[in-house]
């Protein structure tokens, strides 16, 4: 735990406490209390709640009935290109549902009759077609904030006519900046993580004003020469200038102590350390931020030095439990690297970091204090960590485990409050890396440094995991990997997606599967569920990206799947 002030961050704040005791608000405004606690039937932001714990208080699709769950209805999203791609939690709200394609196209659909959904308006941001992802948007007042690119932008739509309220450029320079991840709106602000980093963009988050659109602060996660941590930039190359420590998943957010928590990307360029020496800050890191001035408040690097694409930006989830007999306000957080973390919400502190990967070369352990690896040497500039797997200019090829995916993604976890364990969709593989220190940029203009070559086939496992204790509960393996992310339901159940097309249910306790259906088309993007007129309903889109479909040539048999952009929403 690093932090750069003394003394407990605020209980509460009065631009917060003055928010919520405004002029009342009209039926349909998505106000900071509804935020901070939505309505069951509801799913307002990327995570459903600020805790980042996707979980739903829902139970009426159950353990009991769940196998009667069927199609309800279908909505073909996107078309107008190819290589197409969905990554986006669709939101709803009172039966309106929200999901953004890979373009940055808006879509209001109409889900209210149980059997249709009709598209109710679209926003075209006019979005360049160049395959990025997109993943999501959220509620704020009565505006839907949606993020697009080429130039990177900020887009805020009347969620009523569909038309755009405000719209404010990003760009500072970097031909290569993007906007990828969700927004996150916190009081009376939106917050904004930057991404592009592979492709050397020094990224930043941002804080814009919800009612106007203008960026009240902008705060980058690369120091510049000079400012705390460039210290830990030891090369004479300029590397901060492309440094990364993008920010493609959205943050969490703590309203009691106020603070946005957020991880970083992977330093660039992302597999030669070499050329940009020291640790790197803040790199591979989860920050805490103040969201109302963007003032850093404490941060815990995870990898320092990282030469394995190792990024932590993977959801954080906030979660109450005891420690020692004590009741403790935590973060948990399960990391690409094989490991699963838990700190202290109020100052980062280390509470445990355990391995819930099953194989693991790359360091000999965690310590248990610092959160730092046991191998990592503060003395050099070069880490070795176990010895076993870091590139050096003399022997540039390394099996590496977990993979460079990992271990868990921005495939995010959910932690369910009825069994009070974490839900960790995971990669259980291992890929070899190759370090190209003569090649700084790949044909394509991102700043690699190496190249990755596949082992084996490209398999998935859900672990479950305690976050108070570190142990693991329980896993159950898939032929086919998982590129969505989990969900956890007061029913007792856990939803995810499958590359291969395959939606499925499991048992929340047992990890028994209960229902399964497959669309013939892989997923990319999380479920969600949502309820209207005492029905429920689980959503889901369709459509791999260019980078899924390629970690399936070691799968034969889905060599030939054809890839279809849609949102599928069953009920019982």
């Amino acid at each position: 735990m690093h932090t750069y002030r003394q003394g407990s961050l605020r209980t509460l704040l009065l631009a917060g406490s003055m928010l919520f005791t405004l002029a009342p608000a009209t039926a349909a405004e998505v106000t900071p209390a509804r935020l901070a606690n939505p309505e069951p039937g509801n799913w307002l932001m990327n995570h459903r709640t600020y805790d980042a714990q996707r979980y739903s208080p829902l139970d009426r699709i159950n353990k009991s009935n769940v196998k009667g769950l069927k199609l309800a209805y279908a909505v073909a999203i996107g078309g107008t290109s190819v290589n197409e791609n969905l990554e986006s939690t669709p939101l709803a709200e009172d039966g309106y549902l929200y999901v953004v394609d890979l373009w940055g196209v808006v879509y209001k659909i109409d889900g209210r009759s149980g059997d249709a959904g009709r598209i109710v308006w679209r926003m075209d941001p006019g979005q360049e077609k160049t395959p990025l992802s997109n993943r999501g948007a959220a509620l704020w007042g009565n505006l839907v904030i949606s993020v697009a690119n080429y130039p990177a932008r900020v887009i805020a739509t009347d969620k009523e006519t569909g038309k755009v309220a405000w719209e404010s450029n990003l760009a500072d320079g970097q031909a290569d900046l993007q906007l990828t991840a969700a927004p996150l709106p916190v009081k009376d602000k939106i917050i904004i993580g930057a991404a592009g980093g592979d492709r050397g963009v020094r990224d930043f988050i941002a804080g814009l004003d919800g009612a106007t659109g203008k960026v009240v602060w902008r705060k980058y996660t690369v120091p510049a020469p000079g400012e705390p941590g460039s210290e830990t930039w030891k090369d004479k190359n300029n590397a901060w200038q492309t440094g990364g420590a993008a920010m493609w998943v959205t943050g969490s957010y703590d309203l009691e102590t106020n603070q946005v928590l957020w991880g970083t990307g992977n330093p660039v360029p992302m597999y030669n350390p070499f050329y940009r020496p020291g640790d790197n800050l803040y790199t591979n890191s989860l920050i805490s931020w103040d969201p109302d001035t963007g003032k850093m408040n404490w941060y815990h690097q995870y990898v320092p030095g990282d030469m394995w694409d190792y990024d932590e930006v993977g959801s954080h989830i906030l979660i109450e439990g005891q420690v020692a007999g004590t009741s403790h306000k935590l973060i948990t957080h399960s990391a690409r690297n094989g490991f699963l973390y838990t700190f202290e919400r109020a100052n980062g502190q280390t509470v445990l970091a355990k391995p819930y990967m099953e194989e693991i070369n790359w360091t000999k352990g965690i310590d248990q204090k610092t959160g730092k690896p046991i191998d990592y040497d503060p003395t050099k500039d070069i880490q070795v960590y176990s010895g076993l797997q870091n590139q050096t200019l003399t022997d540039r090829t390394k099996r590496l485990c977990p993979s460079h995916e990992g271990g868990n993604n921005y495939w995010s976890a959910s932690y369910s409050q009825r069994t009070k364990l974490l839900y960790i969709p995971s990669r259980p593989t291992c890929n070899e890396m190759t370090m190209t220190p003569d090649q700084l940029r790949s044909p394509t203009g991102a700043m690699l440094g190496g190249g990755v070559k596949f082992l084996s086939r490209t398999e998935s496992e859900i672990v479950v995991a305690d976050p108070l204790s570190g142990e693991v509960k329980n896993r159950v393996r898939s032929a086919y990997p998982n590129y969505s992310a989990a969900l956890t339901t007061a029913g007792g159940l856990l939803f995810t997606g499958l590359g291969d097309g395959t939606f499925v249910a499991y048992d929340d306790t047992s990890l028994e599967q209960l229902w399964k259906i497959n669309v013939g088309s892989g997923f990319n993007a999380p479920p969600m569920t949502f309820e209207v007129g005492g029905r429920q309903y689980v959503a889901i889109m369709s459509g791999l990206s260019q980078i899924s479909k390629g970690r399936l040539i070691l799968t034969p048999e889905l060599r030939d799947m054809r890839n279809q952009t849609m949102l599928f929403v069953f009920s019982l």
